[in-house]
């Protein structure tokens, strides 16, 4: 019998530099301090799926360079109890994002494909993945899987008897008609208001979500429809329309926002991995979220499950009107 989570997409490394501020063109500005984290999908969800549940076997699917940022990034993923057998190193750098960040202030981003960009069907280790769930992210982020090798890994997993999930990332763009063919072969779609409203081209509000949720899943999504907004949380299956609350958080607890909606997939994963009911699954998403909030970074604020049961145990939800 089939056990634990694969997580396959980008995988990349963050490079932080601190500087004071940041140079016009043609001046120079002095880098006060540099750090290193790993970054995408891939680490943020597996780790997060990791933390809440220590015992379940979580896997990492992806492409890395041949380069020392490979070794760190798989060191950082079995030091959180990640299998790395599935991460394949391929002939060219480690996808990384250099991180410019303004002390006190803002943060620009420069970006390199690498290895991410030969992500595809080909080069998976097939024989690593006996698990119940693989959850594929991000699209739109992905060149291969933008261009079709999506639909065919989603294929080939649903022939192996592997449930799929996938989710996005937020572009302002018209690419999104890209991952449409591949909802016909998705059992879960977990994404947020603004990929939900981009993917049907209805307004992504509140009064409007359901619609959205519905139409999203009449395009073939097998099990459930989950959108996540900053106020609730939503899902849409053949149990009907259910909707959840965000907690309403103590001034000040809102540590950074990096990572929670990673957090959030995370959660729900791992609701769907237990058949939790959909209502259960946001809670437990939702919850996730809260911790990943409690931090700066995008993993060091989500915990145990019962830690982040104690966390939320005393806050209310919002008011939805």
């Amino acid at each position: 019998m089939k056990q634990g989570i694969a997580v396959a997409g980008t995988i990349l490394v963050d490079k932080i530099n601190e500087i004071s501020a940041y140079p016009n063109a043609g001046e120079l500005t002095k880098i006060l301090g540099v750090a290193k984290a790993v970054g995408g999908c891939v680490p943020n969800v597996a780790i997060d799926i990791k933390r809440i549940d220590p015992k379940l076997t979580v896997k990492a699917v992806g492409f890395v360079g041949a380069d020392e940022e490979s070794a760190f990034v798989k060191q950082v993923l079995q030091d959180n109890g990640v299998d790395t057998q599935a991460v394949t190193s391929v002939e060219d750098k480690t996808s990384f994002t250099e991180v410019m960040s303004v002390v006190g202030g803002q943060r620009t981003f420069f970006t390199y494909a690498g290895a991410n960009a030969h992500f595809g069907v080909d080069g998976i280790d097939w024989d690593a993945l006996n698990v119940k769930m693989l959850h594929l992210g991000y699209f739109l982020l992905l060149d291969k899987i933008d261009d079709g090798d999506g639909v065919k890994l989603l294929q080939k997993l649903q022939k192996m008897g592997i449930k799929t999930s996938i989710d996005l990332v937020s572009e302002n763009s018209d690419r999104y008609a890209k991952v449409l063919p591949c909802l016909a072969y998705t059992d879960n779609l977990i994404i947020n208001e603004v990929e939900a409203g981009q993917l049907t081209g209805v307004e992504p509000k509140r009064e409007n979500l359901r619609a959205i949720a519905e139409k999203l899943f009449s395009y073939g999504v097998k099990e459930r429809v989950i959108i996540h907004t900053p106020e609730l949380g939503v899902a849409y299956s053949k149990a009907g329309y259910t909707e959840l609350a965000s907690y309403d958080l103590p001034k000040g607890f809102i540590k950074g926002t990096t990572g929670a909606g990673d957090a959030f997939c995370a959660g729900a994963l791992l609701g769907i991995y237990r058949e939790y009911s959909d209502e259960k699954i946001l809670a437990l998403a939702s919850a996730a979220a809260v911790s990943a909030l409690s931090a700066t970074d995008a993993i060091s604020g989500v915990r145990e499950e019962q830690e982040i049961e104690k966390l939320c145990k005393n806050m209310e939800r919002k008011k939805l009107c």
